[in-house]
């Protein structure tokens, strides 16, 4: 829609300076999705520097009616925070840390800060902040929210919504809900602060939090192993389990073919063991207390992986620097990816027992749709998302293949079903996967989904057209 010049005016004003972008230049990054499916417009991209400013946006925009896309460091994958129309309202400026508890063991943040910022904060005052993510030096913590992210550490300390206490959230309306409450119990009546996470800005602008903190891990030691099937890599994530229990931080699975995509075309990586394998298992163990004997620990586990043949090699880094080099080759598979041609990107989670079925037969699936096509299945198997990316045969033209998306998409994403599993995982829903929930969810889930949106945003300013 075409916002009128006298509410523009209104709307620049209530930013206030330096909150007003509508040079063509300087929008087109707010105009683009990470990955290029996605190109929106606006009128304006909106940079309040205050939660009272976002609230008198928002109001000028309920009042005219005016679409309102929320976004953070813009680097999701699905969509989300791309506009059709109306105003881009960033959360970059929103970027102070107001309080930090050590004793408490909370963090308040706004919206804005940025996620290595606020993992710096968190490890400056004694403790951790364990939300990990590729994209941690450019995400903002407010996006991380509300796309409920997840990344490397849940395994052990859970999605986003499991390290949030409270909200701050400027509603649909223009008014503000001080939820920043610190309390580890708090009944009394509806939590609120959870028909904001993972909404993805359809329901109200996040614009502060109140984080949980945790003890500073003293110890770490990282292993890569080689296994020859994705059965193996399960075994070897049951035993680790078993032994090691809570210390089991993160355990990624990663094909053969990330690590050749990487070798190639990252700067820098190498193979970090004498031969080839089919798959691999990174894992990495952690501990806040000085003396415990992780080394030895994580030695027993793939020593005894490695009589009984579930494994065939592996190495343990002797140096942070050499743990670095091992998480780099997983951080960058997609990054490689992109050098590979045209790719169909899903993101799903199955039960982590099932993580194993799955890989195998949804590869066999793609291969018998698509001869030639290559699957480059890497992730989160400790939690059970993985990331089933598939790249074009070689030599085949790109938008060819892109123009299958849907139909591979499909046969990869009803095999998730039948399995009991979730077409997204850790992305959200967005633009991308709109139709994927009407075709998943149950028509009463659907329904209660429209219902809160209907309560909460009547006039379907807040981020219209994504998720519902």
């Amino acid at each position: 829609m075409d916002v009128p010049e006298d509410v523009l005016g209104a709307i620049r004003e209530a930013a206030g300076p330096g909150g007003w972008i509508d040079d063509a230049d300087a929008m087109e990054p707010y105009l683009i999705e990470e990955r290029g499916l996605y190109r929106g417009t606006c009128a304006a991209v909106v940079r309040p520097a205050s939660t009272e400013a976002v609230a008198d946006v928002v109001r000028l925009c309920a009042q005219a009616g005016v679409p309102v896309v929320p976004q953070g460091g813009n680097t999701g994958l699905v969509g989300g925070g791309v506009p059709n129309g109306g105003i881009v309202l960033s959360t970059a400026r929103l970027d102070r840390i107001r309080a930090l508890d050590p004793l408490n063991h909370t963090m308040t943040v706004e919206a804005g800060c940025v996620l290595a910022d606020v993992q710096a904060a968190a490890g400056e005052a004694g403790t951790l902040f364990p939300l990990s993510l590729a994209a941690e030096g450019s995400c903002r913590i407010g996006g991380n929210i509300s796309t409920n992210a997840g990344g490397v550490a849940v395994l052990r300390y859970g999605n986003a919504r499991d390290l949030v206490l409270g909200l701050e959230v400027v509603l649909a309306d223009g008014r503000i809900w001080d939820g920043l409450r610190s309390l580890r119990k708090d009944n009394t009546g509806y939590d609120l602060k959870h028909l904001f996470i993972g909404a993805e800005g359809t329901l109200g602008i996040i614009t502060a939090a109140v984080l949980k903190l945790f003890p500073r891990p003293l110890l770490r030691e990282t292993a890569l192993a080689g296994a020859a099937t994705p059965d193996d890599v399960l075994e070897l994530f049951s035993r680790a389990r078993a032994a090691c229990g809570d210390t089991l931080t993160a355990f990624e699975m990663m094909a053969r073919i990330c690590l050749d995509f990487t070798i190639r075309h990252v700067p820098g990586v190498t193979d970090p063991l004498d031969a080839p394998h089919a798959y691999y298992a990174l894992l990495e163990l952690t501990s806040p207390r000085a003396g415990e004997a992780l080394g030895e620990a994580l030695e027993a586990v793939l020593a005894k992986a490695l009589e009984d043949g579930v494994i065939a090699d592996a190495v343990i880094a002797a140096s942070e620097t050499q743990a670095g080099d091992l998480w780099r080759i997983r951080e960058t598979v997609p990054e490689a990816q992109k050098h590979e041609g045209g790719s169909i990107k899903l993101d799903i989670a199955v039960p982590v027992s099932r993580v194993a079925d799955f890989v195998s037969r949804a590869t066999r699936l793609v291969e018998e749709e698509v001869p030639g096509i290559r699957a480059v299945p890497f992730g989160h198997l400790g939690d059970g998302n993985i990331h089933f990316n598939l790249s074009q045969p070689e030599g085949a033209d790109a938008k060819e293949f892109l123009g299958r998306w849907d139909q591979i998409t499909r046969l990869v994403q009803d095999l998730v079903g039948d399995m009991g599993g979730s077409f997204s995982a850790e992305h959200g829903i967005g633009r991308l996967k709109r139709d994927d929930l009407r075709r998943y969810k149950s028509a009463v889930e659907v329904d209660l989904m429209r219902a809160l949106k209907r309560a909460l945003d009547p006039k379907n300013i807040m981020n219209p057209g994504k998720v519902v």
